[in-house]
């Protein structure tokens, strides 16, 4: 009996060892928490995000890289989009309108640089610049809420793939037990005990815990696939990050859905100011310099007669203009009405996550319950196992009763397991929406 229980000890272990991915044989830059200032510095912090984008295969990693880059070339150039280009002219023609009287053909030929550059449009250059600012910090935080959101896929796959091998140990176990009634039925069926339907139904019930630990295994190999398309990791061997619970003011004030809000917000009050100065004067500067040759062929008498002008001048000025549009005060309250609804936005985004954040807190507490009741049954099975071994050892109970009560305190200790990774996929849940202040800080 104490060979039974060392080896239902190591056996035990073996399982907690799968459901925790090898999380204690990994560096503390490999255990992640939850943002908790209280319990992370803030170099902990960034470390942590950057340790979970790295379950993340190289190719999506490059991908995302690739959309910063982007958002960047294209900020650039909505910032200096009031510039104007100068504008390159050149002109080649040919007649030959006294073909008849044996003339050679005439040719003209112009060329020019052209500028027409604003230089005053009442606010309109300053604002300009400062929504380009504001399009790319909203461009970036609507990347990182796409990779928070595979980063959550992903990581959620991978403690559903644990979680698999968890409930397929599990099934093990509970087949286990369906052999130790079969085999009881059996004896109590040869025995005269029992009627042939105890013993049929004994039958059905190991037929089915064993197709569905067909279908656990199947489903195991789905997650499998799935986790690989994201993920260069072997989901095997792949650590499982821990996420701490993180308070609701931090969770509110470093969340990634708010900051993409208040992003908008920003990008919208500057649009409605660069649609008031679209209706404003402005000054431009306009500038050219411009170069003509023509060459041509005069009758006078009896033989044409060649001749060939060459000119180059400049101008410079300055235009005024305000255009008078019947649909400008329309087009402001338009813009208007956007920039107070997205601070509508941000208010109703907050009551969201937050009652998104009292749910998963809510949850928590339900699992926190779960595992109580599967430690509290543990206890039980442990107690009756150890009275068995003694009533098995006077003779009293079979070799049945002991390994049916030992894999019934595994089948515990597994939910347990269980219950502790369904409690991280809740905080998951939050992870997905937060973003970390020293990623704000470098940008």
């Amino acid at each position: 009996m104490k060979k039974l229980l060392l080896l239902f000890s190591l056996s035990t272990a073996t399982l907690l060892m799968a459901a925790d991915a090898n999380v204690t044989q990994e560096d503390n830059s490999s255990t992640t928490v939850l943002f908790d200032d209280q319990q992370m510095s803030e170099t902990e912090q960034k470390a942590a995000t950057e340790t979970l984008e790295k379950y993340l295969s190289k190719l999506k990693r490059q991908q995302f890289s690739y959309d910063y880059e982007k958002t960047e070339q294209e900020s650039l150039k909505l910032r200096d989009s009031w510039i104007r280009p100068v504008i390159l002219q050149y002109n080649i023609n040919r007649s030959n309108p006294n073909e008849n009287y044996g003339a050679a053909e005439s040719e003209g030929q112009s060329a020019a640089i052209v500028l027409d550059q604003p230089i005053f449009q009442s606010g309109g250059i300053i604002y300009g610049v400062k929504f380009a600012t504001a399009s790319r910090e909203f461009s970036n935080y609507s990347i990182d809420q796409q990779k928070r959101i595979m980063i959550k896929q992903t990581i959620d796959l991978l403690m559903q793939v644990k979680q698999s091998d968890l409930t397929i140990a599990k099934q093990k176990l509970q087949i286990a037990n369906s052999k130790i009634n079969l085999d009881q039925k059996r004896e109590q069926y040869l025995n005269g005990q029992l009627d042939s339907g105890f013993l049929n139904n004994a039958i059905i019930e190991l037929n089915l815990v064993k197709q569905a630990l067909f279908d656990l295994e199947t489903r195991n190999a789905q997650l499998i696939s799935q986790f690989k398309k994201l993920s260069d990791l072997d989901p095997k061997k792949a650590p499982i990050p821990f996420l701490a619970v993180v308070n609701e003011t931090d969770f509110l004030r470093d969340n990634i859905d708010v900051k993409l809000a208040e992003s908008a917000r920003e990008k919208s009050r500057l649009q409605k100011n660069v649609t008031l100065v679209k209706y404003l004067p402005s000054v431009n500067l306009q500038a050219s310099y411009n170069w003509q040759k023509q060459e041509s062929y005069f009758v006078f008498g009896p033989k044409p007669t060649k001749s060939t002008t060459e000119t180059d001048f400049y101008r410079y000025g300055v235009s005024a203009s305000m255009p008078l549009d019947f649909n400008s005060f329309n087009d402001f309250e338009a813009s208007k009405v956007e920039y107070l609804k997205s601070k509508i936005v941000i208010d109703d985004k907050k009551r969201e996550l937050k009652l998104l954040y009292e749910q998963v807190m809510q949850n928590l507490s339900n699992y926190d319950k779960k595992i109580a009741l599967a430690e509290e049954n543990r206890v039980l099975y442990e107690t009756l196992l150890a009275d068995t071994m003694d009533l098995f050892k006077a003779g009293y109970k079979t070799q049945y009763d002991v390994d049916l009560l030992a894999n019934s305190m595994g089948i515990e200790e597994i939910n347990k397991s269980i219950f502790e990774i369904d409690k991280q996929l809740e905080l998951l849940t939050l992870y997905e929406k937060m973003t970390s202040k020293t990623q704000e800080e470098s940008e």
